[in-house]
């Protein structure tokens, strides 16, 4: 069930017709949220629901251990690490290391066929399978910390688990975060619903007139559909690549968080206009948070983070960002992906960054510039189909040749690619001029906004596609 359907429509208005009701209790409200949740997600596959609850009971039940058998709290806390990161390796890479452990032994003069071997359910990818593996981790990360409090009923941490809005395509949620929201009754005001309403209209319309309309050079360009092939052609796919997959990305966060937000729940941000970062780090804190603060809590800092010189600094930031990449999919191309992420962002740090320029307004383009170049590079290996075509890419960008007739057969593609771009430096002019704005408030500025973004995914959307994040 995806958001840009109509059977989400109905799904939605049958939820939120019985909410005020479950809403009143604890248990009601744990369990109609539990119930929704998993008919949202089992309806891709009512399969894929053995692993979601068998990865939370794990962890439910872990939870409680570590606290009441402190002497094996170790055991536990492994026994949640086993099971999440299991399932993962199971489902996700079992046939990318299977296909290394096959060629490394071809290349010994030796024939595997352990690829071949792997049970057929196993090369599966359950939807959203990453988001909802680390979420639970977290959960009982935090209790071994002692940051964290195990919950007593079950179905308080499955509508923590499993709460349909962000499930398969986030944002993370962390438990601290709403396992507190869940235990009480919480009436969404007028003022709430009405930012809920924005934000659902403006994800709509990242997602469908923008994104969805940005995939059509995309999907051409590196299925050897376009009979383009030039540095011009590949810079402007690129652009196109990079804002549909944030907008597309964006845009579901934004429908989560929305969602969330008639339902009384606070998400917290999880993508603040990233192409307006000034460097690499920057940018890191801004493209979706969720994640890239779940890697600094539970890989980067935990290795040491920066504490044991600046070697050790890089080091950790380059296991990390490979394992980000990894997270993303088993294919060398996002191990690549997070290993030119770390190059850039050890290079900034090398050179202290934005520090080495005056600030003004020059060198602050100049660097959003740079920026969003080094960001186009690595996007490359994330989207190409295997490493044969990233290369092919990277070095047709630096050919600097050009082809006729590329604006004429991709013309709407590129006139949503500027209304992309306008709307991010609206934004950001916005934000130079406005440092104080008022949210108590709804103004017509707004309504409007919100009619045209409403106007805008009826009658201006692209080809129907599932968000891209659906595949991590």
């Amino acid at each position: 069930m995806i958001f840009n359907s109509f059977v989400f429509l109905l799904f939605i208005f049958l939820f939120f017709s019985f909410w005020k009701l479950a809403n009143k209790k604890d248990k009601s409200r744990w369990i109609y949220i539990t119930i929704a949740s998993f008919i949202f997600y089992g309806w891709w596959d009512w399969r894929f629901l053995f692993l979601i609850i068998g990865s939370g009971l794990i962890d439910f039940f872990a939870g409680k251990a570590i606290v009441n058998f402190p002497n094996y709290r170790k055991h536990f806390f492994i026994l949640s690490l086993l099971g999440n990161i299991g399932s993962l390796a199971i489902f996700k890479y079992s046939s990318f290391f299977a296909s290394i452990v096959d060629r490394g032994f071809f290349a010994a003069g030796i024939h595997t066929n352990l690829q071949e071997q792997i049970p057929e359910f196993a090369l599966i990818v359950p939807v959203g399978i990453s988001f909802y593996t680390f979420q639970s981790m977290s959960y009982t990360i935090d209790i071994y910390r002692n940051r964290l409090s195990p919950v007593k009923n079950i179905f308080h941490f499955f509508a923590y688990l499993s709460m349909f809005p962000q499930l398969v395509a986030g944002p993370i949620i962390r438990a601290k975060d709403i396992l507190g929201q869940l235990l009480q009754e919480r009436k969404a005001n007028a003022i709430q619903i009405w930012h809920g309403t924005k934000l659902v209209a403006y994800g709509f319309f990242q997602k469908t007139a923008i994104a969805d309309n940005l995939s059509t050079i995309v999907n051409d360009a590196f299925s050897g559909k376009a009979s383009f092939d030039s540095s011009e052609f590949w810079w402007i796919t690129m652009l196109c690549f990079a804002f549909q997959i944030y907008f597309d990305f964006s845009g579901y966060s934004l429908i989560a968080r929305g969602i969330a937000k008639w339902m009384g729940y606070h998400f917290k941000m999880n993508f603040n206009h990233p192409y307006l970062a000034s460097s690499m780090k920057d940018f890191w804190s801004r493209w979706h948070i969720s994640l890239s603060t779940w890697f600094r809590d539970y890989v980067y800092i935990p290795l040491g983070g920066s504490k044991n010189g600046k070697i050790n600094a890089h080091k950790n930031m380059w296991i990390t960002m490979i394992i980000s990449g990894l997270w993303h999919g088993a294919s060398f191309t996002f191990i690549i992906w997070g290993m030119v992420h770390a190059f850039f962002l050890s290079l900034e740090r090398i050179f202290n960054g934005v520090k080495t320029f005056p600030k003004n307004r020059i060198s602050d383009l100049l660097m959003f510039v740079f920026v969003l170049f080094q960001v186009l590079l690595a996007w490359v290996f994330f989207r190409a189909n295997d490493v044969q075509q990233a290369i092919h890419i990277i070095g047709t960008l630096f050919l600097f040749t050009t082809e006729s007739g590329i604006f004429s057969v991709y013309a709407a593609a590129i006139l949503f690619l500027c209304m992309g771009i306008l709307s991010e430096l609206t934004y950001y002019l916005k934000c130079k001029s406005e440092r104080v704005k008022n949210i108590s408030k709804i103004n017509w500025v707004e309504v409007f906004t919100v009619s045209f973004c409403v106007f805008s995914s009826i009658y201006f959307r692209g080809p129907e596609a599932e968000f891209i994040y659906f595949q991590f």
